[in-house]
């Protein structure tokens, strides 16, 4: 019997069979003395005495035999168990123990089953990071196609040009080799953020921060550009009002929507940066009139690398926006965009206060 390979069982069954053969033995002499002292006197009582033997063996006879199809009703089912658990390591991960009694054995299966759910989980992340590499790498390889043929041919013409003593198609072509420079240096940049919001390894350090100061600077970043291209950057709110937050990285995330408002606007327009306070949020707002997003693409605008058909900005790369959400996200808020066709569009930003 497989039920006997365990030692302490044995041992619990034999010492159950000893007491049964000691309480038979007792019995089998309590009956020789009631024998001999009442054969003569109550002949009636020596088959009462041998009755009462009887039942007490047969009593013990059935628990042994009750113990033993209990604990061969234990081995089938830990049998069962095992056999579930060797399925989950072969690759069934559906595989799981029946645990649908009680009993501390039962609470012991079912949290087998809780850490094969864990693992599982585990395992489904870590196929979606691979494959989240797998794709990521595709993407910056093809981002990559665009600017290094770009690189490639300006360089053609620069050395042609050198060649020809032309000055100006030199400086041209050079000014257009920076700026893909530029552009492959932003790329690396925002992955390099990005990726390590999603693998946790970025720290934000929280301090109670003045809006009005943050988004002053930010203007400060990109004031250079919206003069020369004849832009406006129009910021306003409460100049008391402060937020617990990374300020850099808000600025990040700020900066990232103003660019972005810059990219699709003309000579002319204006893009606004607003802050106001409500009872459990405060809210940042980039409003432009600029050409706006279309309908189609609205609900795609914060996936990674993604560009919309009718896009006239060449030279955006598609991680702006995903590395902005990612940023309001890591601080607990939430980040929401509104958009008309020729009219502007507003990206909004909720802090819980």
């Amino acid at each position: 019997m497989r039920v006997l390979a365990n030692r302490k069982i044995k041992a619990l069954l034999l010492q159950i069979l000893l007491c049964i053969s000691g309480f038979w033995l007792l019995s089998a002499l309590l009956a020789g003395w009631a024998f001999l002292r009442v054969r003569e006197a109550e002949p009636g009582v020596m088959p009462a005495v041998i009755g009462i033997s009887a039942c007490a063996f047969l009593t013990g006879a059935a628990v042994l035999v009750f113990c033993c199809r209990y604990f061969r009703q234990q081995d089938r089912i830990m049998e069962e168990a095992v056999a579930s658990i060797l399925a989950f390591i072969s690759g069934d991960r559906n595989a799981r123990i029946e645990c649908d009694e009680e009993g501390e054995l039962y609470r012991l299966f079912h949290e087998v089953n809780s850490l094969a759910a864990i693992l599982n989980a585990k395992v489904e992340k870590e196929e979606k990071s691979k494959e989240f590499l797998q794709n990521t790498i595709s993407d910056i390889s093809h981002q990559l196609k665009t600017p290094l043929a770009a690189l490639n041919i300006y360089n053609g013409i620069i050395q042609t040009a050198a060649e020809n003593m032309e000055a100006a198609t030199v400086w041209e072509f050079t000014a257009l080799s920076e700026q893909e420079l530029d552009r492959i240096e932003t790329l690396v940049q925002n992955l390099l953020k990005i990726t390590k919001f999603d693998a946790g390894f970025m720290v934000i350090e929280k301090k109670t921060e003045n809006i009005a100061d943050m988004m002053a600077e930010v203007k400060g970043y990109f004031s250079f550009r919206a003069d020369g291209e004849g832009k406006e950057i129009v910021i306003s709110g409460d100049d008391s009002l402060s937020l617990l937050c990374d300020r850099s990285w808000i600025e990040e995330a700020v900066g990232n929507l103003l660019k972005n408002a810059l990219d699709h606007m003309q000579a002319g327009e204006s893009v606004r940066i607003e802050w106001k306070q409500s009872a459990s949020t405060v809210c940042i707002a980039v409003k432009d009139n600029g050409s706006g997003i279309c309908p189609e693409d609205l609900h795609h605008v914060f996936k990674r690398f993604y560009r919309s058909r009718f896009s006239k900005d060449k030279q955006g790369i598609g991680l702006g926006l995903p590395l902005a959400k990612a940023v309001v996200e890591a601080h607990g808020g939430v980040i929401e965009v509104d958009s008309r066709l020729g009219v502007g569009t507003v990206f909004n930003m909720y802090f819980l206060i």
